[in-house]
């Protein structure tokens, strides 16, 4: 693990936790670039892979708004958008191997044990949120969630983080993100909050370098945790619309 500026980021108490989630929850990014490539492919476009990575964290209106503008595609936002997000759909319910990432579950439940908020804020659409939370059971943990949907700007845009740490009643200043792409870490510190970058091979190539501190599993994370300024609620501005209460252990 590297950091930035460790000292600068662990000073100040982090009071709630808010991570992005394909990629970093769960290793569902090679899943999407397949269809992706598939949904692509099905509208005469053939991105290569630079292109393919660079739309990692975004929404996927803005994903297909620049595949139709770089590959001047004559069909309409609409009609990319309902056949891919069907495909999506029809794909990830039938899945039989999304499962939380590798110790992700210690960390979630230390973090409640602490009576630490999180939340997921995700560009992914709520329905595909709601599937995914309910497919790997993570969705015990987290009441507040946030899709790219509910805000007016995307990742790199600071809207969503903003928006989930609103909802949990925390000042962005107090708040750690988790983010496995660039677009998620340049929005997480656009949001003025402190992030983690996951370097997870699964979601490409991408630059993680703006991250405060860079891992690349949950265990380096629970091997550190302790000397983590989490838990102290020193900045919390509200109470949080709802604390996590999970069991503290699986």
């Amino acid at each position: 693990m590297k950091s930035t500026d460790e000292h600068d980021w662990k000073l100040d108490s982090i009071d709630a936790v808010i991570f992005d989630m394909d990629g970093v929850l769960v290793d569902s990014e090679p899943i999407y670039f397949d269809i992706e490539r598939a949904s692509f492919a099905h509208f005469g476009a053939y991105p290569d892979e630079q292109e393919h990575h660079s739309y990692v964290g975004v929404t996927l209106e803005t994903m297909w708004q620049r595949v139709l503008d770089k590959h001047q595609l004559n069909f309409t936002l609409e009609q990319v958008l309902a056949y891919h997000k069907d495909n999506v759909m029809k794909i990830m319910r039938n899945h039989t191997q999304l499962k939380p990432m590798p110790h992700l579950e210690a960390w979630l439940d230390w973090l409640a044990d602490k009576q630490v908020p999180v939340a997921v804020a995700s560009s992914s659409p709520k329905e595909l949120i709601d599937l995914i939370m309910e497919k790997t059971g993570l969705g015990r943990y987290f009441n507040v969630k946030v899709s790219g949907e509910e805000v007016a700007h995307g990742k790199p845009a600071p809207d969503i983080f903003l928006h989930a740490a609103k909802l949990l009643g925390i000042k962005p200043s107090a708040c750690l993100v988790i983010e496995d792409s660039r677009n998620g870490v340049k929005a997480a510190k656009s949001a003025e909050m402190r992030c983690i970058g996951y370097n997870n091979p699964g979601s490409g190539s991408q630059d993680l370098s703006l991250a405060d501190l860079q891992i690349t599993g949950y265990e380096q994370l629970w091997a550190q945790r302790n000397s983590l300024p989490i838990g102290s609620q020193s900045l919390r501005t509200g109470e949080p619309s709802a604390l996590v209460s999970a069991p503290s252990s699986l």
